[in-house]
């Protein structure tokens, strides 16, 4: 039986049975009956006229009547005059005993017929304003919860992206195909290292009925469409880090802080932590007893490892911690101008340093936040040998000096063409057989030398096309700023629009680190658009 047929105590009835079992409120499933109603009326009425229908919440009667403005006679005359809603007041006596001016008067019109078509337009109409409210509700209810994890079954899959039901059906979520870890998408035992039976029964492929963990990405606003609003993501490292908060009570609880997580999801993982309480042993309990926690976390994960590091402040214990599996590292180089540091390893354990495909370092490095270097002993002279050779020539082109001048300059620890030029002038003078004279000379030299780079730099650079706000910029050297101009980026807003990979394509990982290029942009960002760091 349709609802226009329906005697009204039923049609109560059906209210609350659709509104319970959307989780919407009884009212929006009244007006959207009366919506539909509405434009069945209009259809038969006039769409020019202004009709409002109401159902009555305690008999289901439902009520229909076109609705007039009352208007004194003058105003007919008025280019705002509408007469499909506007009544003179000698008109509107004819709905009213006593119309005064302003007044809304009430035409009330019998229930229209539905017809088959008519009927099909209603229930089209009042399914769009239920599902309408019903996303906005889920608006409403996960709005705040960006950052959380919830339950998910899966629905369905498309071109491997994923809708699921959230928290047994409360709402419905999407997880696109890259959000997904790779082992849930193609799945074989070979990806895995196991046996066909272990894969299929451990890391089995997404399928419908499917249940995992997933958490909040984004959360956007219904619009008229009938799209996924609810973004889910299981590669994300704050999902790691909320499993971590949800497996580990003394986490939860605050005893240790989580103090960074990287991930290659699928694959490995490293996750740095440090205990509030000198008593209490944080990675001990991060891992659990016979690695309980950790291995709950790995099982989510699709198998993936994961190091537990203990974070330190001393940034060289911190890279060598965040270096497992190594264990033996030999020495930890640390050059705080580029935020780069170099670790010395035996030969032997180089490549368990690097990891596959570099994998281990690379994860060290975002981890730390330093751009960590992998060297042998042999390697780290021959480096050495390399870096003291090019410095040593760039003093001699500056000073116009050989090397009984370049050497003890280098061997002192003199390694840029700033630091002669802005040392304090007693520390060049300390220099073994610098004279005052000398001392002065080298540094009047050095001075000259930059003076001569920087007129040049900005001459290159505006010819070029490229702002003083982006030539001024100290984040970074003037041969970087160079290679930005030659790739297009002639603004310090074009830097600040940049992400990172774009900006590391312009500028090469071996000049520039993925964090050293993060810093750089966020920078820019501070200074054109007031972002801080923060935020």
């Amino acid at each position: 039986m349709s609802f226009e047929a329906m005697p009204r105590q039923e049609l109560l009835y059906a209210i609350e049975q659709i509104a319970n079992d959307k989780g919407i409120d009884s009212e929006i499933v009244r007006n959207a009956i009366a919506f539909a109603v509405e434009k069945i009326a209009k259809k038969k009425y006039g769409e020019e006229f202004d009709i409002r229908v109401n159902i009555d919440s305690k008999n289901g009667a439902m009520h229909l009547k076109r609705c007039f403005t009352v208007i004194s006679d003058d105003f007919v005359n008025s280019p705002d005059y509408i007469p499909s809603t506007m009544l003179t007041v000698a008109e509107a006596k004819k709905y009213s005993a006593n119309p005064q001016i302003g007044d809304v008067v009430e035409d009330i019109l019998p229930e229209p017929e539905f017809g088959r078509q008519a009927s099909q337009m209603a229930r089209q109409i009042i399914t769009q304003q239920v599902r309408s409210a019903e996303r906005g509700k889920q608006y409403e209810e996960f709005k705040d919860n960006i950052g959380d994890i919830v339950n998910c079954t899966v629905k369905r899959l498309e071109f491997g992206n994923v809708w699921v039901d959230i928290n047994n059906g409360k709402a419905e979520g999407y997880i696109a195909k890259k959000e997904l870890i790779p082992q849930e998408i193609k799945n074989t035992s070979a990806e895995l290292n196991l046996d066909a039976d272990q894969a299929s029964r451990k890391y089995a492929k997404v399928r419908p009925d499917h249940k995992f963990r997933a958490l909040i990405m984004e959360v956007v606003k219904a619009d008229k469409f009938d799209k996924p609003q609810i973004f889910l993501t299981r590669t994300n490292a704050i999902f790691m880090q909320k499993l971590f908060f949800a497996e580990v009570p003394e986490i939860y609880d605050g005893i240790i802080e989580i103090k960074n997580v990287v991930r290659d999801p699928g694959s490995h993982a490293k996750i740095a932590v440090e205990s509030n309480d000198p008593s209490k042993d944080a990675v001990g309990m991060t891992v659990g007893l016979r690695g309980i926690h950790v291995n709950a976390v790995t099982d989510e994960c699709c198998g993936e490892k994961i190091d537990v590091i203990k974070y330190s402040e001393d940034p060289a214990e911190f890279i060598t911690n965040a270096m497992q599996p190594l264990k033996d590292v030999k020495s930890v180089i640390l050059d705080e101008k580029t935020h780069s540091a170099t670790i010395i390893v035996e030969e032997s354990n180089k490549s368990i340093a690097i990891g596959r495909n570099g994998q281990n370092v690379k994860l060290a490095s975002q981890l730390t936040g330093w751009n960590i270097n992998v060297n042998t002993e042999a390697e780290a002279k021959e480096n050495s040998e390399k870096e003291k050779q090019e410095i040593t020539t760039l003093f001699a082109k500056v000073l116009d000096a050989d090397a009984t001048i370049t050497e003890p300059l280098y061997n002192y620890g003199f390694t840029t063409v700033e630091e002669l030029a802005y040392c304090d002038i007693s520390d060049l003078e300390s220099v073994p057989d610098f004279t005052p004279e000398l001392a002065a000379e080298c540094q009047r030299l050095a001075k000259e030398y930059l003076q001569r780079e920087e007129e040049e730099y900005f001459t290159s650079g505006r010819a070029a096309g490229a702002s003083d706000d982006l030539l001024n910029f100290t984040a970074i050297k003037h041969s970087i700023t160079l290679k930005l101009i030659e790739n297009g980026v002639k603004t310090l807003t074009d830097l600040a629009d940049l992400d990172t990979d774009e900006l590391i394509s312009f500028v090469g990982e071996e000049n520039m680190s993925k964090n050293l290029c993060e810093r750089v942009i966020m920078k820019a960002r501070e200074i054109v658009y007031g972002i801080t760091v923060d935020e």
